[in-house]
C-alpha cells in the first residue's frame, strides 16, 4: 500500500430529516479528483446518508490503498471507530441491549474499511473546508437528483 493517501470528504443530508435523502463525496489522489453523489427519494435519514457517502467512496476505489478519510458527522466517525467492534461483539445491540440503528449500512462499511487503511477525520460542516463544502454540494445534487427522477 502506498504512503500517498486518496483524500475523500464526504457528506450526507435529508430535507425534511427524516425525508429524501442525498449524499456527496469528493475522492482526491495526487492531480486526479472524482465527484461522486446519489440520493433516495423514498423517506430515509441524514445518518443513513453520512453513512452511504463513505460507502460508497470506498466501494468506487479499484485497489486497496490508505485512504484518509473525512467527515463532518460524529456519528459515522465515531461508530467506525469506537463502537462498531462492541456492536459486533453483542450481536447487534446497543449497550442498552437495543438493535443497532442502520446495522446493514454499519456492516458495509466495515466490509469497505477492511479492504483499505483507512484513517477517520471529523471536519466541522460549513467552515470553509473546500472539499467539505463540495461534498455538501454533491449531496444537495444528489438529493435533487434523486427526486426529480422519482
Amino acid at each position: 500500500m502506498s504512503d500517498d493517501p486518496v483524500v475523500i470528504h464526504t457528506d450526507g443530508g435529508c430535507r425534511p430529516n427524516p425525508g429524501p435523502g442525498g449524499w456527496g463525496a469528493v475522492l482526491r489522489h495526487r492531480h486526479h479528483v472524482r465527484e461522486m453523489c446519489g440520493g433516495e427519494p423514498a423517506e430515509t435519514s441524514n445518518n443513513r446518508m453520512e453513512l452511504t457517502a463513505p460507502i460508497m467512496a470506498l466501494e468506487a476505489l479499484t485497489r486497496p490503498v490508505l485512504v484518509h478519510l473525512y467527515t463532518d458527522s460524529t456519528y459515522v466517525r465515531n461508530g467506525i471507530t469506537k463502537w462498531v467492534l462492541g456492536w459486533e461483539r453483542n450481536g447487534w445491540l446497543t449497550a442498552a441491549k437495543q438493535p443497532v440503528k442502520n446495522v446493514d449500512l454499519w456492516q458495509r462499511l466495515q466490509a469497505a474499511c477492511a479492504l483499505h487503511q483507512v484513517e477517520w477525520f471529523w471536519v466541522k460542516g460549513h467552515s470553509g473546508i473546500a472539499d467539505n463544502e463540495l461534498a455538501d454540494v454533491l449531496a444537495t445534487r444528489g438529493l435533487q437528483q434523486a427526486i426529480a427522477g422519482a
